[in-house]
């Protein structure tokens, strides 16, 4: 009877810790109800695989608004064990303050690892050589210009092979349609799309085509940065492209969903999100046979080359702080899978990480993606430092006073190395 008992009493002791085991919470932190949509899959994925409960926390939609709110719950030390990083520039912030746990060992040994885009392994690198995020989805960025709009004004639709020659074809494109020739990205209101949808695509192609130096410090004084604010310094004093609207709340909405469809605007970066999303079959004002009559420029360099932008698209990270450190990160290794790239691909229009997507029947479906897809293979980019968040606010208020002519291109530049060195201090400059 003794034994019965004691065996009754084991049962119930391993029923209850099973379902304690069972009870477990990962908290993810989300944004956006496409992102969450995208994810739902995965969050299901991950409690069915490892008996855990996924508690998926809203933070607030735009970007700008979400990474706010997440470094001040990462601060404060609430921050939930999972959370995605909307621009790429704060990640090394981000490590550098400690919040992020590095997953190296297990992102290399992780079996998708090897189907990557070596550009989405290089990107996800630190600058201290350790991975601390999931890059699995790429943001692809080209200028996109109306084919149809170019044809009826009798205006070549050839890849512009320097600066000059784009500059020149948006004086084109003023002069004999009315329409604005070229939209950068800037401003304040744009917040770090000023520097990751405008700024970067025009530096890589620069006199000084990468922003940080062997010794890891940020090298803003050279001639190349200077030369880019002088593009965006002519676009402004030609009236080549819309001015006003980067000044006022939501600056995107008028030139890119607005302007752009009318033909009111002919060429401006985007990403491949946009022939879906901008102007494609989820957007508002959809443009007719999108992919046919708008069609794609890389970025020029200054004097030859061209440049296929590639950045990590929101990447996904681990609390350094997390309550469980290993089980969140074998869930961000689920948010690597094929089945989540193309669920975002799907939903919000960026590019696979994965080479192995092309060969998935889902993504297939993406028809306006998959010749992107292909191309990430060619894509360049920034390398990261601690401080990339601090340039791209420098760049926004630039950029903001560029298009308020109240500086010149040297002005821009001072403003750019002034407000970095007053927030990180002047030895991070050089």
């Amino acid at each position: 009877m003794k034994t019965m008992v004691l065996g009754g009493l084991c049962a119930v002791l391993l029923s209850a810790v099973s379902t304690l085991a069972q009870a477990e919470t990962i908290r993810i932190a989300n944004h956006g109800q496409a992102g969450i949509d995208a994810m739902k899959s995965t969050v299901e994925r991950i409690e069915k695989k490892y008996g855990v409960t996924v508690e998926v926390i809203e933070y607030p939609a735009p970007d700008k608004d979400y990474l706010t709110k997440l470094l001040t719950e990462l601060g404060a030390g609430n921050a939930p064990d999972l959370f995605s990083i909307p621009t790429t520039a704060a990640v090394a912030d981000m490590v550098e303050a400690g919040y992020l746990a590095p997953v190296t060992k297990e992102f290399k040994a992780w079996d998708g690892y090897a189907k990557l885009y070596d550009v989405a392994k290089e990107l996800a690198v630190s600058p201290d050589g350790e991975t601390y995020v999931m890059p699995f989805m790429l943001g692809i960025q080209e200028i996109y210009y109306r084919k149809d709009v170019l044809e009826k004004a009798g205006i070549s639709t050839e890849q512009p092979k320097t600066w000059r020659e784009l500059l020149d074809r948006a004086a084109e494109i003023k002069q004999k349609t009315g329409a604005y020739g070229l939209l950068f990205p800037a401003g304040v209101s744009w917040g770090s799309g000023a520097f990751d949808e405008g700024f970067q695509h025009l530096l890589v192609g620069s006199k000084t085509p990468q922003l940080v130096d062997a010794d890891g410090k940020l090298a803003l004084n050279g001639e190349g940065i200077k030369d880019v604010f002088n593009v965006y310094k002519e676009l402004i004093d030609k009236d080549l492209m819309p001015t006003q609207p980067l000044l006022g709340p939501e600056p995107w909405v008028v030139p890119k969903y607005q302007m752009f469809p009318a033909g009111k605007l002919v060429a401006t970066t985007c990403g491949s999100w946009c022939y879906i999303f901008d102007w494609g079959r989820e957007s508002k004002n959809p443009i007719p046979d999108v992919t046919k009559v708008v069609g794609t420029w890389t970025v020029p360099g200054q004097s030859s080359g061209q440049y296929v932008l590639a950045n990590l698209a929101a990447p996904w990270a681990v609390n350094s702080k997390s309550a469980n450190t290993e089980l969140a990160i074998k869930a961000l290794m689920e948010i690597g899978s094929i089945e989540t790239q193309v669920s975002y691909a799907a939903r919000i229009g960026n590019i696979p990480a994965s080479k192995d997507a092309a060969d998935n029947a889902e993504f297939q479906k993406l028809t306006e993606l998959v010749p992107i897809h292909a191309a990430a293979g060619n894509g360049v980019f920034l390398k990261q430092a601690s401080g990339f968040g601090t340039v791209s606010e420098g760049v926004a208020r630039a950029t903001e006073a560029l298009l308020r002519k109240e500086t010149d291109a040297a002005g821009a530049q001072k403003i750019l190395v002034d407000y970095v060195k007053e927030t990180l201090g002047d030895d991070m400059v050089k």
